[in-house]
């Protein structure tokens, strides 16, 4: 998992921010054979679920967040620096690990107070994981929903029952789902 921050500074400053980085970042996924399980772009960071088969994780987010840094300064007129400091990861080693950190990703609107639901926030890949709708082609959701099921609906349901959930965690996450 990434995260990337420009500290109290508006890292997006309206829609067109966004689908610009979003542009990017498809090209980023595209060029490097990622793939990327889950993501939200917030007002001043976004999250990204990545899987790298390549030790490749630092040029690809050198080329995504200069690439929109150069993008966004040009568009706003302004110098400098865009992000407040070099992108933060967490490497996931547990099915447990990974689960959370998506619902983390999915919630992050809902906790920021920005929408009543994760599947509200049009910046999120979340919308697309649960209905299966896809719109953006750069999206691997199998990389979450796998965990769920073989199945594409029950997995589906599954992920939804697990991130809207507001009861306390489980014990342990680290379990496989049956079917």
């Amino acid at each position: 998992m990434t995260t990337t921050a420009c500290g109290e500074r508006m890292l997006f400053r309206d829609n067109v921010d966004r689908r610009i980085f979003e542009a990017q970042l498809a090209a980023v996924v595209r060029k490097r054979s990622w793939a990327c399980g889950s993501m939200c772009l917030m007002g001043t960071h976004y999250h990204l679920l990545l899987v790298t088969p390549e030790a490749d994780l630092d040029a690809g987010m050198h080329s995504l967040n200069g690439g929109y840094a150069r993008t966004f300064n040009q568009r706003h007129g302004t110098r400098g620096h865009v992000f407040q400091s070099r992108y933060k990861s967490r490497f996931i080693q547990t099915e447990g690990h990974l689960v959370e950190v998506t619902r983390y990703i999915a919630m992050n609107p809902v906790e920021a107070g920005l929408c009543r639901r994760p599947g509200d926030w049009h910046w999120s890949s979340y919308a697309e994981t649960i209905t299966g709708h896809r719109r953006r082609d750069y999206l691997s959701p199998s990389v979450v929903l796998d965990i769920f099921g073989r199945d594409p609906d029950l997995a589906r349901a599954r992920f939804q029952a697990f991130v809207e959930d507001t009861s306390p965690p489980a014990a342990s996450l680290n379990r496989a789902w049956p079917g």
